[in-house]
C-alpha cells in the first residue's frame, strides 16, 4: 500500500478507497470489452452521481488488501456498481461501497440510454449477500 494512502491516524484514508474504486471499475470495464479506447470511439463515458462507503474496520500500512467490484443492476441511464475491500491475511471485510454511475453521451454532454452492447458485456450480480458469504467462506481468497 503506498504511503500516501495512509492518513494521520495511521490507517488507509477515504480518498484511497475512492481512487481504488475508480481504478477497479475501469479495470473491470476494460476486462469486459469496454476499455478507454472504446469509450473514446463511441464518444461516451460514465460520470459519478454519488459514492457511498461503509467502513467496517481500518486497514493499516503494510497490509495487503483485495478489492472486488460488480454491477448490481442497470437502469435506463445509470447503474449502481458495488465494491468490497478485505484484508488478505484474515479475510476481514474492511469496507463495502457503492457508486451510482451515469452513462453520458459525449457529443451532448448529457445522460444517455445505456446501449444494449454495453449491457450484454457485463454479468449482473444483484445479490450482494452471496458475494459477501463467499468472502466469509474464503472462496475469494
Amino acid at each position: 500500500m503506498p504511503p500516501d494512502a495512509i492518513d494521520v491516524n495511521g490507517h488507509v484514508n477515504n480518498l484511497a478507497y475512492l481512487r481504488w474504486m475508480q481504478d477497479i471499475a475501469t479495470a473491470h470495464s476494460s476486462a469486459c470489452g469496454w476499455p478507454l479506447l472504446r469509450y473514446l470511439e463511441t464518444r461516451t463515458s460514465w460520470v459519478v452521481r454519488s459514492h457511498h462507503i461503509e467502513y467496517e474496520r481500518p486497514a493499516f500500512a503494510g497490509e495487503s488488501l483485495t478489492a472486488l467490484t460488480w454491477i448490481r443492476a442497470f437502469g435506463a441511464r445509470s447503474s449502481p456498481r458495488r465494491y468490497a475491500f478485505w484484508r488478505a491475511s484474515d479475510r476481514a471485510l474492511l469496507a463495502k461501497a457503492e457508486t451510482m454511475w451515469v452513462f453520458v453521451d459525449g457529443r451532448l454532454g448529457k445522460p444517455a440510454r445505456i446501449p444494449e452492447d454495453f449491457r450484454s458485456a457485463f454479468e449482473l450480480v444483484p445479490d450482494e449477500k452471496a458475494v459477501l458469504q463467499a468472502l466469509d467462506a474464503g472462496a475469494l481468497a
